[in-house]
């Protein structure tokens, strides 16, 4: 991805504007918190954080207009201009401690971004197409988030070596720390040499007009909805991330009142450094999202992400230690970027190009709402005198409700993603021959047998379930039949293989993959026992093919009956290959299949 010409720069922009951006806030931020204490405190922040979404609400349909209207590339050029002008405005905001005024230039910045931020977004799909899109978006998100940890760290230093507890008020604070904001003016000016650079990638020019009338009689609002909510996939990604800003936008407006007062932390490095290392999880969160979602955007993060970030909200008001607190928050970033890089990747792949700046500006518009209306809620609850404890429940039941949606849209996936990352604890996985799997059609796959886990192995490069044919005792387990039926398993017995095979033949039908295991039974040896003719009973009349499957570097492991090699492999990864033959006739017989795979083997085994 990083070789496709405009990346690079691409990335760099992206950082100085979310870089520009955090800098004013966190120095707006740090001033109310040296100034203000108690109730006041957190509606004052919360106030700040309300500035910064107004203007994502106000300019939906503007935005998305431009963003679908003219050259991504440009909107970003031009924003950044704008950007110069308004960090020398907040620079002068400084030098004259104008503190209402330096207030309000948040509002401007914001209104930058907004017009900014469809744009910048819909651009990853437009620069690295289809193919790299969940990589573009854990790049992009992994970059915004070292932008913003870094202005956290960067300017809150910055802030905390000019500030002096002799400062009276917070128009001393402004003038004492005033040069900082040449650095702002700096950075949006490097901002716009790099969007200047940007190659124009829009291929079809689009001859919408926009007309202020329409717009400001919210004709155009109900219009943009219309689109936003026709794709319901696209709407459900939108709500998920909209809970998900929420409950993040109220726990970092409440943090610092809740560090003062029940953990008696005043300097403002340890308060910003904690929330920075949610960054810092986020950009380790992104790489693994980007990594597991390598062969198809991975939805099942989704559900993993959200619960454990429900779980982790509950937990942190326990906790009386900074300390404690510290890596707790790494972890919230981390399961907060297995949420956004899936649930961001699938809203921009379900786009059409001509509503993809309309669809992102909506998301951004939806987003805010939900953020704009919980800062609301937690200021008057703070302000009526509710705790920050208090506050971290109300959000963890949000979480709940999170979790439930996202689960009841991705149990199964999220199975397969706890499985893919177990696995990938011990074992790398090298698949070759997927091209050989078609695309449509009904395709049923034969293996070899060596593991427990050859059912799982062979299911994590495809974004289609596996309808796997199963023993009925094990699909009947009570713990697990749910996950199971919901899973598409096909149960099967001795005493009723001829309705599994009609069932296997009416899924294949329909286009589905099924999985058999030939053998019946997991190897002893490593050795191909005789294949059974069962599947034979498939009628082979549906549209599709077999192919053969070979499974190397699992057997003698942890999960094989044979274990006579686990000193060597304990403490290095395996590395496990899948190879997938060519496709087959849907009539060849049972002992052909074991001689094509034989063949596998005996070529490709490791030894």
């Amino acid at each position: 991805m990083y070789k496709i010409v405009g990346i690079v720069n691409y990335i760099i922009v992206i950082f100085l504007n979310a870089f520009t951006d955090l800098g004013h806030k966190i120095i707006i931020q740090n001033t109310i918190f040296k100034v203000y204490d108690g109730d006041m405190l957190v509606v004052l922040t919360a106030v700040v954080n309300a500035l910064i979404l107004l203007p994502f609400i106000l300019l939906f349909s503007p935005s998305g207009f431009l963003a679908d209207k003219f050259p991504k590339n440009k909107i970003m050029e031009y924003s950044s201009i704008l950007a110069v002008f308004i960090t020398l405005g907040i620079t002068y905001s400084y030098y004259h401690g104008l503190f209402i005024l330096a207030f309000s230039m948040t509002f401007l910045l914001a209104l930058q971004s907004a017009i900014y931020g469809p744009a910048k977004y819909g651009y990853i799909k437009e620069l690295v197409g289809e193919k790299y899109i969940s990589s573009g978006n854990a790049a992009i998100q992994a970059t915004t988030t070292v932008a913003i940890l870094g202005g956290i760290i960067f300017y809150t230093l910055l802030f905390e070596s000019r500030y002096s507890q002799t400062l009276a008020d917070e128009s001393e604070i402004l003038k004492a720390i005033a040069p900082i904001g040449w650095l702002l003016v700096f950075s949006s000016v490097l901002e716009w040499f790099f969007a200047s650079k940007l190659p124009n990638k829009m291929k079809e020019a689009s001859t919408r007009k926009f007309k202020l009338a329409r717009y400001l009689r919210g004709a155009y609002l109900k219009k943009n909805m219309k689109v936003i909510t026709r794709k319901r996939e696209i709407f459900d990604a939108i709500i998920a991330l909209s809970l998900f800003w929420s409950i993040s936008q109220v726990v970092l407006a409440i943090f610092g009142e809740y560090a003062k007062s029940n953990l008696g932390v005043t300097n403002t490095i340890y308060v910003q450094g904690v929330m920075a290392l949610a960054g810092i999880g986020i950009v380790v969160g992104s790489i693994m999202a980007s990594k597991y979602s390598k062969y198809y955007v991975n939805m099942g993060l989704v559900g993993l992400g959200a619960s454990a970030i429900t779980l982790l909200v509950f937990i942190i008001p326990f906790i009386d230690s900074m300390l404690l607190i510290a890596p707790l928050f790494m972890l919230f970033g981390l399961f907060s970027g297995f949420l956004m890089v899936p649930l961001n990747a699938r809203i921009q792949l379900l786009s059409s190009r001509v509503h993809l700046g309309i669809i992102l500006a909506g998301n951004n518009f939806i987003q805010n709402i939900f953020m704009f209306t919980f800062l609301v809620l937690t200021t008057i609850f703070a302000y009526n005198g509710m705790d920050t404890q208090m506050l971290f429940y109300l959000m963890g039941i949000v979480g709940i409700y999170l979790s439930v949606v996202t689960l009841r849209h991705y149990l199964i996936d999220t199975f397969w993603a706890i499985m893919l990352i177990m696995g990938s604890l011990r074992h790398k996985y090298i698949y070759h021959g997927l091209e050989n799997v078609p695309q449509s059609g009904g395709v049923l796959l034969l293996s070899n047998h060596v593991s427990w886990l050859d059912w799982v192995i062979i299911q994590l490069p495809f974004k289609h379930h596996i309808n796997y044919m199963m023993e009925k005792d094990i699909y009947n387990w009570p713990l697990f039949h749910a996950v199971f039926k919901k899973g598409e398993a096909i149960p099967i017995s001795s005493k009723a293989s001829k309705d599994a095979f009609k069932e296997a033949y009416t899924r294949l039908k329909g286009g589905k993959l099924v999985g058999i295991f030939p053998e019946g039974q997991i190897s002893k040896d490593g050795k191909l026992s005789r294949f059974h003719k069962g599947y034979e009973l498939i009628p082979s009349d549906y549209e599709g093919c077999i192919v053969p499957v070979f499974i190397d570097g699992v057997f003698g492991s942890l999960f094989s009956p044979y274990k006579k090699s686990n000193k060597k492999y304990f403490w290095q990864r395996r590395v496990i290959n899948v190879y997938y033959g060519a496709p087959v006739s849907t009539s060849i017989k049972s002992q052909d299949v074991q001689e094509i795979i034989q063949k596998m083997k005996d070529r490709y085994e490791v030894k």
